[in-house]
């Protein structure tokens, strides 16, 4: 069966009935502009947990590559030996099988959240609408460090850190329109922006994610364009590497992709990006069936692949509601290209949790 038509192709074009939708547009980044001042001006508190907090989020609805980064960002974390917990909201969070206790009180999880606990056992996960409970739950379980998984509008809770993602490859969330041009950068409903491109100067550091995927060119004009945007702001260059692949009977070599023919599926943001790291592994991508982000798929979008021996290959996040389906999963890891020692810089200067310091204050008092 034919997958969908995807609401970021529709809207990706310019021209029509389409443009009707720029006066809400207005409106919402108008909205948006307001409860950042509101922030700003102190009209609007925010609240200070006692463990630093780092918020990693975008600007976009979704597609920057978000979850490897927050991955990467555990284990750096991890390498300063601090306890770390996760902490998003849970957009599209289903019943947790075996894990009633480790999400809010529902304990439910999504995909993201199902991929991080496999390749994150030491890290704690809380998914919660609320962020400031959420952030306690987590201190109550003893971390030292949160991170804020797509926090940037969500100013509540109070961050040490924030960094925005921005995809290199359609930065302002939509893909480039089929007639040519730039991608279009409007608020929903007209576009994919949750705030304008302005709100990027509250952010402590830009991302650039996929930039192996865009011709320097224009990733160079992309961040003359980020400069603008957000004078002096650090940015940080990373990619998305493919790291592990596994089929059926178990791990692959990526190697056995070249030459092959394959056919795609997946739910997620950015389904270009992950067709484009198919074929710059060799794979010759014959379909890719696209279907919305956080799908929750049933045994018929699989219908008619997997013909003539062809490998059906998804991502890590959709295998988790594929299991048993017979299909080969790509595995890929955030990897950083430029900006380290910045980002290293920054982690370092987190305030230590308080938790931290009164366990180091007992020990002293213990042994002194």
């Amino acid at each position: 069966m034919p997958a969908p038509v995807r609401l970021d192709q529709r809207l990706a074009e310019r021209g029509g009935v389409l443009e009707l939708l720029r006066l809400p547009s207005a409106l919402f980044a108008g909205v948006a502009r307001l409860r950042a001042a509101g922030y700003r001006r102190g009209w609007l508190a925010s609240t200070r947990v006692p463990v630093p907090v780092v918020s990693v989020g975008n600007l976009s609805a979704g597609g920057t590559g978000k979850t490897p980064c927050v991955a990467y960002l555990a284990r750096e974390l991890e390498r300063r030996e601090l306890r770390v917990g996760i902490l998003s909201r849970g957009y599209g969070a289903r019943v947790a099988s075996g894990h009633e206790t480790s999400g809010h009180a529902s304990g439910r999880e999504n995909d993201e959240a199902r991929w991080l606990r496999s390749i994150l056992p030491a890290v704690e996960l809380v998914q919660d609408p609320d962020r400031v409970r959420g952030a306690e739950i987590l201190i109550e379980r003893g971390v030292e460090a949160i991170l804020l998984d797509d926090g940037f509008q969500h100013r509540r809770l109070a961050r040490d850190l924030d960094l925005v993602l921005v995809d290199s490859s359609r930065p302002w969330g939509l893909p480039p329109p089929r007639a040519g041009g730039p991608p279009l950068a409007a608020c929903l409903p007209r576009g994919f922006l949750r705030e304008p491109p302005s709100a990027l100067a509250r952010a402590d550091a830009l991302v650039l994610t996929r930039a192996d995927q865009v011709a320097p060119k224009v990733l160079d004009e992309l961040r003359r364009e980020l400069e603008v945007l957000a004078p002096g702001c650090p940015q940080l260059v990373g990619v998305h590497r493919a790291a592990r692949l596994r089929g059926p009977a178990g791990p692959e070599d990526l190697a056995a992709l070249a030459g092959r023919e394959v056919e795609l599926v997946s739910g997620i943001g950015n389904p270009e990006a992950f067709e484009r790291t198919l074929a710059e592994l060799g794979a010759r991508v014959i379909a890719h069936r696209v279907f919305p982000d956080h799908h929750a798929y049933v045994a018929r979008d699989l219908e008619g692949l997997g013909a003539h021996g062809r490998w059906v290959v998804t991502t890590e996040k959709d295998a988790v509601k594929l299991a048993g389906q017979g299909c080969h999963v790509l595995g890929t890891e955030f990897e950083l290209r430029e900006g380290a020692s910045v980002l290293a810089a920054r982690l370092d200067a987190l305030p230590v949790a308080h938790a931290r310091r009164a366990r180091a204050a007992l020990h002293e008092g213990l042994h002194g």
